[in-house]
């Protein structure tokens, strides 16, 4: 005898990709681009993961600006949710150039005038890596923050009040 068919909702990955120019207004709109979109997820501003998503784009889309800048060329912002995480990629298309990898990040002198941004970085991320691109050149920043309270946005969706 098979087995009842229970109904399941669908599943919808909450994935948002941009592309900016890889300037310094480029990285202060993937910041604000990002908070609005995590907000329109569910994710408030001002929450404490909005928050280490603020830092982490912010840092990461500096860095791909200041270091993995490449002439006529963007760098791409991709936020998304799976399961329990907000997942941040920064890309550009630098080849050259690699950031350490996480547990490599050297810590500043405290007198040095640059060098903190991963160090933030891997502060704020749960998880974070770097990885070559595979459809161009360069590479990609991945961080991840956990979402303690992602099952209650599920909940929310599931009742029709999902943004």
């Amino acid at each position: 005898m098979p087995a009842p068919h229970t109904p399941q909702p669908p599943v919808t990955v909450r994935v948002f990709t941009q592309r900016l120019s890889a300037t310094p207004r480029g990285a202060r709109l993937a910041r604000h681009l990002a908070v609005n979109q995590l907000h329109a997820w569910g994710i408030p501003h001002g929450s404490d993961a909005s928050g280490a998503v603020a830092g982490i784009v912010a840092e990461l889309a500096a860095n791909a600006v200041t270091h993995g800048r490449v002439p006529g060329r963007d760098f791409e912002l991709r936020l998304s949710l799976p399961t329990g995480s907000i997942r941040v990629e920064v890309s550009d298309t630098r080849t050259e150039s690699h950031p350490p990898k996480p547990g490599d990040v050297r810590r500043p002198h405290p007198l040095d005038e640059h060098g903190r941004g991963l160090v933030l970085v891997e502060a704020l991320a749960d998880r974070w890596e770097v990885v070559e691109r595979d459809e161009s050149p360069g590479k990609t920043v991945c961080a991840e923050v956990d979402l303690p309270g992602w099952l209650a946005l599920v909940r929310m969706r599931g009742s029709g009040q999902w943004p």
